[in-house]
């Protein structure tokens, strides 16, 4: 087989099983709680958008988005002070506006191991990246794609079976299910948590 048709095919092969895990916009994902992106994730960080621009794949030709963060907390992973990842971004939507990461945003990401192509997604797409903000009174407020629906769904049961050890605040942030916006110190705290107890 001729390289150009192999490379076709690996393409074709490629973007048939890739593209409903690294889908963004209008994507259908699986219902993630709190403890399964964690437990998916390779890397859990909190930090500033440095840079998020499109290139092309090396290997693969196509469009990528590789986005930097200047990182302000290492929650799961090895600590670094800045963190790259590339995203295959099927939707032409999401080419044009970088998949809305913006210099200056504060996120934390639950990120999947890369690929062997080494390209990566937040585990469970928007349910895995966590915009944060700050409200009137200065508090931090941190939001996922899905408007933190089923964020906790299924967790407290996980954590008892599995016998993971929770501080008191996360305990008690189990006991009111979310609707929209979690404190960011909060939330961070019971991921570390589950993080610690998934080891």
């Amino acid at each position: 087989m001729a390289p150009a048709s192999m490379r076709s095919l690996l393409l074709s092969i490629l973007l048939a099983f890739a593209a409903p895990v690294w889908a963004q916009q209008g994507a259908l994902t699986v219902p993630r709680n709190l403890q399964q992106l964690t437990e998916r994730a390779a890397h859990i960080v909190r930090g500033n958008v440095v840079g998020a621009r499109m290139e092309r794949h090396p290997e693969l030709g196509l469009p990528v988005l590789a986005v930097t963060l200047r990182v302000r907390e290492t929650l799961k992973g090895p600590a670094q002070q800045t963190f790259t990842f590339r995203q295959y971004l099927w939707d032409v939507r999401d080419r044009m506006t970088a998949a809305s990461y913006r210099k200056g945003d504060d996120v934390l990401l639950f990120m999947i191991a890369p690929s062997r192509y080494g390209l990566s997604s937040p585990a469970g797409m928007v349910q895995g990246r966590f915009q944060i903000t700050r409200d009137g009174l200065g508090r931090e407020l941190a939001v996922n794609g899905h408007g933190n629906a089923g964020l906790f769904e299924g967790v407290e049961a996980r954590v008892a079976k599995d016998g993971v050890m929770l501080s008191p605040a996360s305990a008690r942030l189990l006991q009111r299910p979310p609707r929209g916006s979690l404190e960011a110190r909060e939330l961070m705290g019971l991921v570390r948590d589950l993080a610690a107890g998934g080891r």
